[in-house]
């Protein structure tokens, strides 16, 4: 202790140097904070390994002086926190808060302005955030950029997406950290929206581990009131540095203090899976806002969706024709024979859904100016209340009712938010009076005004307004293409899903990698669920639509496993329902699987390659497993200790056939049973692009499993 006070006070007095260290509660992380030459710093290791090299703190103004330097340690407070929480929904039934934190205020020497870092560390990782107290030299402040660093610690396998201000919606790349500049051409896909802003700039969730085995993920959370973060990357250094989404004028923020910023996250462990299931995001989060949340809960449904995006179908009522009076060529609207969302098809869904057990039906193409958006003008915006012809909403809305079936709100904004939140009012009133309880909201296109983008900070306030205004209504939040979720989920729960990723849909504009859903755990769930619309049968799409060539890149067996891997308290079967038709045996596994968990356990992980998840559904003995597979042929071994001893159970698995191939043989698969404890265990093949899935059942009665093979 006497050599490591005098080591400190040579840092102080000879280099400049102040550091304060802060230790999770197993004392397996570190964080250091240091003041050298006045700037704020901080270092993160993990049992003596460094994850996190001495990297810079601070925000740059515009219009004034920069919070970079020049400061000095006015206090250093230390404290613990240890409690326990029960989310509305969720992948467990109570989530610990565990963690020692250490608040330092820093003021400026010259300018005497005042901000505080607050960092807080877990047992598997680091979160930290910028704090603007009320005070007299700084009150109304335009951030220019944010300059929070991320020194890697080496050339590392990372897992990433390019920076992106208005999509995620691509495939990942996976190479080491350097390899980033020189592959970032092959990741634009003509499906982005723009260009990246830099050769070096990614999108966070990212995902990466190193040469001696750790996995290191880097995140926000608790995204309010600011832009996005993205990372650029100094490729020579491996330091990435925050990059903040710009709006129309190039700036990054207006805030006034008191205010914060979001929580930078650091999540890190040398064991895969406690990666997945940290639940870093979800703490530094605030708890629950609402104090009736009695009308929040998970959903699974149908929908009137893949044929569209197939091309089977249309959203649109009419078609615009081309007709030649005279010497004059005019355009006008004509009725079509494509239009999916009509009378009699949604009566047939909602039949569907009925008989086999799920909540909603999500009809999309109901309402008026799909015709003109796609047609005539992309600055089309929507009133959200005006149904097509062959659209009877009251018949639709008794006949769901009276099937105990309620149909899910559609709203493409097209872009046009303030057009949006005019009409938010009367179109959530119009939900509650239809018995719609949930609705999926959607921003494809340019935001409307020009220049602001997807992810910056107008645009996260209005999605903020959005959630916030459902509530009011009762409604269930469902956000395609909004910035990337960041934990708000916990706080606001009717936030009940999110796509902001490259879903099922793409499987239809050519498709995805094959490993595509062994890394979207790792990365885009980090922040929460995911809508990735899951359950697509018919993976041939010349099947619905001769002019489309895509092929959905997984096998049966595969998307059934993605019920438990991508997890979600919104689950959809996504494909038609004469194509669930002919596979009745494989589809029981969707009607069976649950959406709402007490508890969940991950029995073997690999970003890229593999993920194997068992979750325990509510208020239940039953458990199901899921796995997902990369391009690789793989046995997966598991045991079944986390069953309750001395119970029996009844597993139905779900596995590829031997032949099953996701390119020449997805639909080959076998469904078997066997009889099993908490000591058995199984070694299961898993196809090119496969997978399996398993139901637990517990055994209450022996006549029900006689004849059945007992897996030892």
């Amino acid at each position: 202790m006497r050599k490591f006070l005098i080591a400190q006070l040579f840092l102080v007095l000879v280099l400049g140097v102040q550091a304060e260290e802060l230790k999770s509660p197993n004392g397996q992380l570190s964080m250091v904070f240091e003041l050298v030459d006045g700037a704020p710093t901080y270092q993160l290791s993990y049992k003596g390994k460094a994850v996190i090299k001495e990297s810079r703190l601070g925000l740059e103004l515009k219009d004034a002086e920069h919070l970079l330097t020049d400061f000095k340690i006015s206090s250093v407070d230390q404290s613990s926190f240890d409690d326990t929480w029960e989310p509305v929904w969720g992948e467990t039934k109570v989530i610990r808060n565990h963690y020692n934190e250490m608040a330092v205020t820093l003021q400026q020497k010259t300018s005497e302005r005042i901000i505080l870092v607050r960092f807080r560390l877990f047992d598997d990782g680091l979160g930290f955030r910028y704090e603007f107290p009320e005070q007299e030299h700084m009150s109304y402040f335009v951030i220019k950029e944010e300059r929070t660093q991320f020194a890697m610690a080496g050339d590392h396998k990372t897992f990433w997406i390019p920076g992106d201000y208005d999509t995620q919606e691509y495939d990942y790349m996976e190479s080491k950290l350097s390899e980033i500049r020189g592959l970032m051409d092959k990741a634009i896909t003509p499906n982005a929206s723009q260009t990246p802003f830099s050769a070096t700039g990614v999108q966070t969730a990212l995902m990466m581990k190193s040469a001696d085995g750790l996995y290191i993920n880097l995140h926000e959370a608790a995204l309010l009131d600011y832009a996005c973060m993205h990372l650029e990357l100094d490729d020579d250094e491996l330091v990435f540095e925050s990059h903040l989404t710009p709006d129309a004028r190039g700036d990054k923020g207006y805030l006034q203090a008191p205010c914060t910023s979001p929580w930078r996250t650091v999540i890190v462990s040398d064991d895969a899976a406690d990666i997945l299931m940290s639940n870093i995001t979800l703490n530094l989060n605030e708890p629950c806002a609402y104090d009736d949340v009695s009308w929040i809960e998970p959903v699974k449904y149908i929908g009137v969706w893949w044929e569209m995006i197939t091309g089977k179908g249309s959203w649109s009522y009419t078609d615009v024709a081309s007709v030649k009076l005279g010497e004059t060529d005019y355009s006008k609207t004509v009725p079509n024979d494509t239009h999916s969302a009509n009378n009699t098809k949604v009566k047939r869904y909602i039949d569907f859904a009925a008989e086999h057990g799920f909540d909603a039906v999500l009809v999309e193409g109901w309402n008026e100016g799909w015709e003109d958006w796609f047609g005539k003008s992309k600055d089309y915006v929507f009133d959200f209340v005006t149904p097509y012809p062959d659209f009877d909403v009251e018949m639709l809305r008794d006949y769901a009712k009276s099937k105990g079936v309620r149909i899910m709100m559609h709203h493409e904004t097209s872009g046009s938010v303030r057009n949006y939140e005019r009409h938010m009012d009367q179109a959530y009133q119009f939900m509650a009076d239809n018995n719609y309880n949930s609705v999926k909201s959607g921003y494809v296109g340019d935001i409307i005004p020009r220049g602001e983008t997807h992810y910056g900070q107008w645009m996260v306030n209005h999605y903020q307004y959005a959630i916030e205004k459902a509530a009011e209504y009762k409604v269930m939040v469902n956000a395609h293409e909004a910035v990337r979720p960041t934990g708000l989920c916990r706080t606001y729960p009717n936030l009940i899903g999110n796509e902001s990723a490259r879903g099922t849909e793409y499987e239809a504009f050519g498709g995805n990698n094959v490993n595509h859903t062994t890394i979207l755990p790792f990365t885009r769930q980090i922040g929460g669920p995911m809508d990735y619309t899951p359950g697509i049968f018919e993976t041939d799409v010349s099947q619905y639509n001769p002019n489309n060539g895509s092929r959905v890149r997984t096998t049966i067996a595969r998307q059934l496993a993605l019920y438990v891997t991508m997890y979600s308290p919104l689950q959809m079967a996504a494909d038609l329902p004469e194509t669930y038709a002919k596979h009745l045996d494989a589809f029981q596994f969707i009607k069976d699987v649950a959406i709402d968990w007490d508890e969940t356990i991950v029995l073997e992980a690999e970003p890229g390659d593999y993920i194997t998840y068992a979750r325990k559904e509510k208020g239940t003995e039953n458990w199901f497993v899921g796995r997902t597979n990369d391009d690789q042929v793989r046995d997966s071994n598991i045991r079944f200790d986390f069953l309750t001893p001395g119970k029996k159970y009844l597993a139905t698995v779900y596995s590829d056939a031997k032949d099953a191939h996701w390119e020449t043989n997805p639909k080959a698969y076998e469904i078997k049973q066997y009889v099993v404890s908490n000591k058995s265990k199984l070694t299961q093949r898993c196809a090119e692009g496969g997978g399996y899935a398993i139901s637990l059942t517990e055994v209450t009665d022996n006549k029900t499993i006689k004849g059945i093979k007992r897996l030892k």
